[in-house]
C-alpha cells in the first residue's frame, strides 16, 4: 500500500492515470492536487474511491510539503501544466508560471521533506513532458530521442523544456530521485475539447467548420493515453532516477489523416448508431452528406513545428514498453466514449 500526489490528476492525461492506477493498485491511495482550471474537472476521475481530491495551485509550497509528511507520501507524479499552444501564444505568463515556478514549488517541497528531512528512504519525482522541447523534424530526419537537441518552439514547449532542465538539476545537484517522461500527442476518453481530435468530432455532431490549419500536413506520432499511463507506470516501477524515458504511440501521421479519419469514423457511427441523428440533427452525417464537407484550411499557426516523431527504443528496451493501441481502433474507441458520455463533455460548456 502507498501513498500518491498527483498533480494535475484531474486533467486529461492526469485524470486517466488516476483511473489506470486505482485500477492496478487498489489498495494505493491517491492525493490528486488540482487547482481545476478550465480544463481540469472533478467529473474526469468521480467514481474513483481512491483519489482525495486537493483543489490547490501546486505553487503552494507549504501545502504540498505538509501532505508529503502527513501522508507520507513518497511519490510524486507531476502532470499539472498549462499545454495548448495556442493559448501559449496569446498569453504566455501562464504557462511561465504553472510550468517553471510551479513544477520549481514542487520539487522544493519534495527536497525539504525527503532530503533535508528525510531518512534516506526510497522515493520518486516523475515529471511528465513533452516531445515538442525537442523542436520540429524534417521529413527524412530520425525520430527524437532522449538525447536530441531541445529546440522549443513554442512559448508553452520552451516552458516545458526549462521545466525539464529543472527537474534535472534537482537530481544532479541535490540528489533528488526524479525520472522524466517525453510523450507525443495523447488522444483518448476526457480530452478538453480544444485538443484536434475531440474539437474536430464536436463540430462535426454540431455542423460546424472543422479548421484546418495551413495545408494539413503537419506530423504528428499519435499515443492513446492508457499507452501512455501503462508508460509512466512502467517509468515508476523500472525507471532509473534521473533517467528520460520517450513515450510514444508508434503512428506517425499527418494531420490530414487523421482529420479524414475522424470524419470516416463519424460517418460509420451515425450509420451503426440507432437515434445518432435525431441527437446530432446538424451533423452532416444526420442528412446523408460526409462528415469531410465541413473541412475549412486557416491560416496556419505562429511557429507550427511541422514533424515530430518519437523513437521509443529506451523505453522498449529498459522498461519492457511499447504501445497496444493500434491508431484507428483506438481512435473509433475514443470517439464511441465521447458519443457515449455527452454528459462529461456538455457540462464543459
Amino acid at each position: 500500500m502507498a501513498n500518491l500526489l498527483i498533480t494535475g490528476g484531474a486533467g486529461f492525461i492526469g485524470g486517466n492515470f488516476v483511473h489506470h492506477w486505482s485500477q492496478k493498485h487498489p489498495d494505493d491511495t491517491l492525493i490528486v492536487f488540482d487547482c481545476l482550471t478550465y480544463a481540469g474537472n472533478e467529473s474526469t476521475i468521480a467514481g474513483v474511491e481512491q483519489a482525495e481530491l486537493v483543489v490547490e495551485d501546486i505553487r503552494n509550497t507549504e501545502l504540498v510539503e505538509k501532505l508529503l509528511r502527513e501522508r507520507t507520501i513518497e511519490t510524486i507524479v507531476h502532470f499539472a501544466a498549462e499545454s495548448h499552444v495556442d493559448r501559449s501564444i496569446s498569453g504566455p505568463d501562464a504557462f511561465i508560471e504553472t510550468n517553471i515556478l510551479g513544477t520549481n514549488s514542487l520539487l522544493k517541497a519534495a527536497r525539504t521533506v525527503w532530503l533535508d528531512e528525510g531518512d534516506g528512504k526510497p522515493h520518486r519525482f516523475h515529471h511528465i513532458s513533452t516531445d515538442e522541447v525537442y523542436g520540429s523534424l524534417g521529413p527524412n530526419d530520425p525520430a527524437f530521442s532522449e538525447t536530441t537537441q531541445y529546440q522549443p518552439n513554442s512559448p508553452y514547449s520552451a516552458s516545458k523544456a526549462s521545466s525539464d532542465h529543472i527537474v534535472r538539476a534537482y537530481h544532479h545537484t541535490f540528489g533528488l530521485e526524479v525520472t522524466t517522461s517525453n510523450c507525443s500527442n495523447n488522444y483518448g476518453p476526457y480530452q478538453y475539447p480544444e485538443k484536434l481530435i475531440p474539437l474536430f468530432l464536436l463540430n462535426a455532431l454540431h455542423g460546424r467548420n472543422l479548421p484546418i490549419y495551413g495545408d494539413g500536413m503537419n506530423v504528428r506520432d499519435w499515443l492513446h493515453v492508457e499507452d501512455h499511463c501503462r508508460g509512466i507506470e512502467a517509468c515508476l516501477s523500472k525507471g532509473q532516477p534521473g533517467e528520460v524515458y520517450n513515450i510514444g504511440g508508434g503512428a506517425e501521421l499527418p494531420n490530414m489523416t487523421v482529420i479524414d479519419t475522424v470524419c470516416a469514423e463519424v460517418d460509420l457511427a451515425f450509420r451503426e448508431i440507432d437515434g445518432l441523428s435525431q441527437r446530432y440533427p446538424d451533423a452532416p452525417a444526420a442528412n446523408g452528406q460526409e462528415t469531410s464537407s465541413l473541412k475549412t484550411f486557416v491560416t496556419d499557426r505562429a511557429g507550427h513545428d511541422r514533424r515530430y516523431a518519437i523513437d521509443e527504443t529506451k523505453a522498449r528496451d529498459e522498461l519492457g514498453y511499447s504501445p497496444v493501441h493500434g491508431f484507428e481502433n483506438g481512435l473509433r474507441k475514443t470517439l464511441r466514449w465521447y458519443l457515449e458520455n455527452e454528459e462529461w463533455w456538455r457540462a464543459l460548456s
